[in-house]
This record gives structure tokens, sequence and C-alpha cells, in this order.
């Protein structure tokens, strides 16, 4: 068996090979992968459901683990969407001359080999690749135990497929799943020139406490929706619904409504879908209030100070009456984890200064936070959504994964 550093040597070499393919064979390889992805879907399911017998259903990471036909599907357009984009290398992106001749270009060019950390999600595991291989880049995985034999499945695939085509296997490398690789993998000095975690909190700040090696953050998502005194009721119960029923297990997903005491007697119109998904609300004491008699009062509970800042990731959520918009502001400043956040407002004044003051990744106005994904952005899918502000912000696409050099270009000029 081989040792870490022996892995990592060979994903290094793997990542330099990668600059002889043209984009055309990139895209031949992603789509095949897409296509044995679909044909090979009762494989993957099989060992799917192996990961999900391990797990509790009541644990919010499930959902994240559980493959479907349906969702096999849409990782294979997802990948198939990653190929029809351009690709993001070799664009120039600054160029000029000196007055000495000398001619320079800043030029956009991969990284090199990225390592991903990432828990119950073996999605992660085909999007990073097509991302990836798409620009220019070798990757590193590093699963759970708790997606294991998923990961397994899926690598398993995109081996057979970069053989095919006679690409070193080495251009996605999976790591055992036990924790001694990943202490190997957030010490690989020399050899990953960027680490990506996702998953919870206590994930994303061990790699950030304890890595030697560059880090993007993609944080929780500590989202919230403010209907502000100016907000359309139609509007926004249809997008305090969508944004907390869609899927509760995704970063995306609201956490928190803010709402304006002025409209506080809507509360019971805004809430009405919820009650249909059996969503617990902890509403402050206005809120429940407004609330009480108009909701079941199995599932309306007392806010208390740990209802606020809090990433739910199931069917629940919390609800805050302010006073004025600055208090609404002040409440995400205080509890955001710099996400995604929504005003609902008719008031384009209002939004305007939602949209320059709140400080988050991704800043909506009338529309769901569910949209903060990479493929809704046209972006292809995402290696995840940075919540940092160094490199990369929000949905990391292509371009996000992209570094550059400067290349220059000169006929014997020295400098004196």
């Amino acid at each position: 068996m081989k040792s870490m550093q022996e892995i990592f040597i060979a994903v290094q070499n793997a990542s330099r090979k990668l600059a002889l393919l043209n984009d055309l064979q990139i895209n031949d390889i992603l789509l095949a992968v897409a296509d044995s992805a679909i044909s090979h879907t009762s494989f993957i399911l099989e060992e799917n459901r192996k990961d999900l017998e391990k797990m509790d259903r009541a644990d919010p990471k499930y959902d994240r683990l559980m493959l479907t036909e349906g969702r096999i599907k849409s990782i294979a357009n997802d990948m198939k969407s990653v190929a029809a984009l351009p690709s993001p290398l070799g664009k120039v992106i600054k160029e000029t001359t000196r007055p000495n001749g000398m001619k320079l270009k800043k030029v956009s060019v991969p990284f090199g080999v990225i390592g991903i950390i990432y828990e119950a999600r073996p999605n992660v595991s085909f999007d990073v690749f097509s991302l990836c291989l798409k620009s220019g880049n070798a990757c590193i995985l590093k699963g759970g135990s708790d997606a294991d034999y998923s990961n397994r499945a899926i690598i398993n695939i995109i081996h057979s497929v970069l053989e095919k085509f006679e690409i070193d296997t080495h251009t996605a490398e999976l790591l055992p799943s036990n924790r001694e690789a990943t202490s190997e993998l957030l010490h690989a000095n020399g050899y990953v020139d960027l680490l990506i975690p996702r998953g919870s909190c206590n994930l994303i700040n061990f790699v950030r406490q304890n890595a030697s090696i560059p880090v993007i953050e993609t944080g929780a998502g500590i989202c919230h929706t403010y209907f502000d005194e100016y907000g359309d009721i139609t509007k926004g119960a249809a997008i305090i619904n969508n944004a907390k029923t869609r899927r509760v297990s995704v970063c995306n997903a609201l956490d928190c409504v803010i709402i304006h005491q002025k409209r506080i007697k809507d509360l019971p119109t805004l809430c009405r879908q919820l009650k249909d998904h059996n969503v617990i609300i902890y509403a402050d004491t206005r809120a429940y209030q407004n609330l009480n008699g108009h909701y079941p009062n199995e599932l309306l509970k007392v806010a208390t100070t740990e209802s606020f800042g809090t990433e739910y990731l199931a069917y629940a959520m919390a609800i805050k009456t302010v006073d004025k918009f600055e208090e609404a502001l002040e409440h995400i400043h205080s509890f955001s984890s710099k996400h995604s956040e929504c005003i609902i407002t008719e008031n384009q004044t209002h939004a305007n200064l939602f949209t320059k003051i709140v400080d988050a990744a991704c800043v909506y106005t009338n529309v769901s936070t569910a949209f903060t994904d990479g493929a809704q952005f046209g972006l292809g899918a995402e290696i995840g959504i940075s919540t940092q502000k160094l490199h990369a912000r929000g949905p990391m696409g292509l371009e996000e994964i992209t570094s550059y050099k400067w290349i220059i270009e000169g006929n014997g000029q020295i400098r004196e």
C-alpha cells in the first residue's frame, strides 16, 4: 500500500500532465463520466444504501447523504453543464507593454492540486472532479466514513473512464476515510496547493485551525429573510416557504425570519404554508402572540437566546420581531454566517441599503435564498460556497479555482 506522501506525489505528477490536454478532450471525459454515472445508477444506489443503513434517519446529514435516481440524473446534468462551459484557462486577464518594450500578460492557470475534505455529501465527489478537471486541476477527495461506500463507488466509475481515455487515474484520488488521512492532508505542504472543507461548522473550524496549507472556508449557512414594513405578502409567503422547506439539509435553507413590527399581523399568512411541512417555529414574544391560535400549538415554541444564530438543517426556524429597519440590519450583523441574506420589500431605498450594508456572500431582494448554488448561478456546479473574502466569495465555480501567472516577453531587455 502506498504511503500518503507517495499518493500526494502521484497526484502532483498527474496534475502536471493535465496541461497537455485540450478542452475538447476534457469535455469528452466529463461527458463520458456523466453517461457512466447514469448507466451505473443501480450500483451507486446499492453502495449508497449501505451508507444510509449506518445513519439515523433523524440525522440532518441523512438527506445530504441520500442519493436517488433523480439526484444522480441531476448530478450528471451538472457535469454536462460544466463540459459545456468555456475553459477558464489561458484567459488574458490583463495585458500591457512597458516603455522599454517588455510585453506583460496576466494569464489564468490551474492551482495544481486541490484537496477537499467533506462529510456525508457523495455528490461532492462528482462535482469536485468535474470542476477540477475542467479547470486543469488534479483533486484529492477526503470523504467521511459515513459516505465511504458511496464515494468508493463514484471514484471507481471516474477511474474507469480515465483509464479508457488513457489518463492517469491519480488525477482524482480518494483518500482513506480515517482520521490519519485527514491529518496527512492538512499538512501536505508542497503537494497540495489549496484545501477546501465542506461540511459542519466543527469540520470547517477544525480544518482552518489545524491546516498548514492554504484553506478557503465554505462556511455554515445561517440564513435570514427580513420581511420589511414595505414587503409584499404574497411574495413573502412564497419565498419564506421555499427557502425553508425546499430542502432543509442544505446550507442555503432559511433559519430565521425577521419581521418589522408594523407587519406582525401578517405573520399567520406568511407562515401558513409552513405548517403543511410541520415546521417548528421558535418565535420571540411578539411573534408568538400573533401566531398563537393561528399555527399548530405543537409546532409553536417560545424562542430562547439559542434560537438565533442557529443553522437548523431541519424543519425548524426562528422568528425575530424588530421595530425598525436598522434593527433588522443589526440582528443580521450579530448572527449571520455571511452566507445568504434576503430582504422582502417594495421600497427600493430599503432594498439598496440592505444590499449595500449587509455583509454576506449573497444578498437577495425578493428572491429565495435557495438559489445560492453554483448550477443556479450558471457555474455548472460548485466546489463550495465561500463565506470568506480572500480570493473567492459565494458559489465557487471554474474561475474561482484558477489562479494566474505573469508571462513576460522581451527582446534582450536588461534592468539597470
